[in-house]
């Protein structure tokens, strides 16, 4: 089987501290993957090194069958990556914004339009779109950059903790907008939270990051039937007192 992302014994030191320690593990094309586990558990490392953002220390990460240190530039092409703490011009309208991003993918007059008519369906701000990013709420910027990520169709989509810090009402809209999109276009998505109930109403599939090591992995119906939990977290609780 072709895997969208391979990730074979991924080691990751910043200086004497050993981050990511071995880890492994492969997603599907058109598959939401979830990485869970706590602050620090080192999902924001692994995901930053398949974005091209940072080297493994030693390990093999490929997309869609290209070396993220060798084709890296080959990889931007195909991917779209949101930090956790993404941020925005705050000057600029939404318009502006998303006029501005969709200019860096496309020349083309006709097809820059076309990507800021697919964010404007992506995120539901409507009117709000004309006012000043300043003007936003924390929710309202983060549908903005989660519609910034998914206009221009990426093969692989990267998204860190994409509902941190929202209400609920907010966090709602963004969890159908990833999993509506990811139906809708087939798009294969790799999402880190240490929210772990958002992660199970996402993902297909889940690996358990511990102390930078996989410490489980599967679909969430299979983990918890596995350790006879109602939900990821009891499972995580499990586990980790196992580890």
């Amino acid at each position: 089987m072709d895997f969208a992302v391979e990730v074979e014994r991924l080691n990751k030191f910043y200086g004497k501290f050993h981050a990511l320690k071995d880890v492994s593990f492969n997603v599907n094309s058109g598959e939401i993957y979830g990485l869970i586990g706590p602050n620090g558990a080192g999902k924001t490392t692994t995901l930053r090194i398949i974005a091209t953002l940072l080297s493994p220390s030693s390990g093999v990460v490929k997309v869609f069958g290209m070396n993220v240190v060798n084709d890296a530039d080959k990889v931007r092409r195909i991917i779209s990556y949101l930090p956790e703490e993404a941020g925005a011009y705050k000057y600029l309208t939404g318009y502006e914004y998303l006029n501005f991003m969709a200019s860096l993918y496309v020349k083309d007059k006709a097809e820059v339009k076309k990507l800021i008519e697919e964010a404007e369906l992506i995120c539901g701000l409507n009117g709000r779109l004309k006012d000043k990013i300043g003007t936003y709420s924390k929710g309202m910027l983060r549908r903005l950059l989660v519609a910034r990520s998914l206009m221009i169709r990426p093969k692989l989509a990267i998204l860190d903790e994409p509902t941190a810090g929202l209400d609920v009402i907010h966090s709602q809209y963004v969890r159908r907008i990833i999993k509506d999109y990811a139906k809708r276009n087939n798009v294969t998505m790799i999402i880190s939270s240490h929210n772990m109930l958002e992660v199970e109403y996402l993902c297909d599939r889940v690996a358990l990051i511990h102390e930078g090591r996989i410490i489980l992995e599967g679909s969430p119906s299979e983990l918890k039937n596995k350790f006879s939990a109602s939900n990821l977290e009891e499972v995580f609780s499990k586990v980790v007192k196992l580890a």
